[in-house]
Formats: structure tokens, C-alpha cells, sequence
């Protein structure tokens, strides 16, 4: 039975903003390893439309960069958008009957699948889905933005907690 897994970078003061702030080189490497050695990755619409820059190669990349987006685009994705009509190579559109694709998807598949975009994730805790939460605090303070949690917070027991990188704290909680 798989895990599913919500976790993305965040602020200070809980938000999510990929262009505010972004991973130095050791947590960059976090993040291709931890790609790498997913399952699977459910997408909410806008961090999927973000996340498809990864699709298309940029001569301007490094190394890392190439790294991730190979990572990335080895992936199975699942997308869950009632207003996309279409996604890119080695994706899934979820229109109808999230609940009952992702309970399939935990049940029939071992491993970890992420789970990615506070609005999904927040629909995935209402419904008890996620497994656990992994929050990557950045020392910035936004003061505005989306938030990691959409709505009312779940019960969380804390299970671990460590530095990554140079300045990164992950949090990784469990439902309580």
C-alpha cells in the first residue's frame, strides 16, 4: 500500500511561493532524490501548470537542473482539474471521483506518492487521505500569499524533524 505524502517549501509564516524563494544546492539535491524515489505524484491544476516548465529542455540549465527534470518527467503524474482538456507525456487527467482514484492508486501501488498544491492537499486531508505532511520551512517572511493550509489545520503529531541544507528546517507530521 502506498503513502501519500504532502510537502512543499514554505515561509516563515506558512506560505507557499515558488518565486519568492527557492532551494540552495543541497536541498535542491533533496528534491531530485526524493523525485526520483517516488511512486507517483498527484497534481492540483496550478502547481502542475507550474510544474510543467520541467517538461521542455533550456540550454541555461545545470547540471542539477537537467537532473531534476529527467527525474521529473520519469514520473507518473496524476492531475486533478475539472478545467484542463489536456496535460503532457506520462500524466493522468483526474476529472471525476478523486476520492476513489486515489484510494485505487494507494491500495494498488508500494511506495511513496506526493501529493502536490495546498488546494488538492486540503481536499485530500478533508477526505483522510494524506498519510503525512512534510514542511520545508525557509527563513523568509511573506506576509501574504497561499497559505500550506488551505483551510482548518488537521491534528498533527510532530514524528521527526531536520535541517536541510544550509538554512531549510523540514517538519514532518503525521495525523494525529
Amino acid at each position: 500500500m502506498a503513502k501519500l505524502v504532502f510537502g512543499m517549501n514554505l515561509s516563515l509564516d506558512g506560505y507557499v511561493d515558488h518565486q519568492e524563494f527557492g532551494p540552495d544546492p543541497a536541498l535542491f539535491r533533496h528534491w531530485i532524490d526524493h523525485v526520483r524515489d517516488l511512486t507517483g505524484s498527484i497534481y492540483g491544476r496550478r502547481i502542475y501548470e507550474v510544474m510543467r516548465y520541467w517538461d521542455d529542455n533550456h540550454p541555461e540549465w545545470t547540471p542539477e537542473q537537467r537532473d531534476f527534470a529527467m527525474a521529473w518527467r520519469s514520473l507518473p503524474k496524476w492531475v486533478v482539474s475539472r478545467s484542463l482538456k489536456s496535460i503532457g507525456p506520462n500524466a493522468t487527467l483526474v476529472m471525476d471521483d478523486v476520492e476513489v482514484v486515489i484510494r485505487g492508486l494507494k491500495t494498488r501501488l508500494a511506495g511513496e506518492i506526493s501529493a502536490s498544491g495546498p488546494e488538492l492537499a486540503q481536499s485530500l486531508t478533508d477526505l483522510g487521505l494524506i498519510d503525512e505532511y512534510r514542511l520545508y520551512f525557509h527563513p523568509v517572511v511573506l506576509g501574504h500569499g497561499k497559505p500550506f493550509f488551505t483551510g482548518r489545520r488537521p491534528p498533527l503529531r510532530l514524528v521527526a524533524s531536520d535541517r536541510i541544507g544550509g538554512e531549510v528546517i523540514r517538519l514532518t507530521y503525521v495525523p494525529a
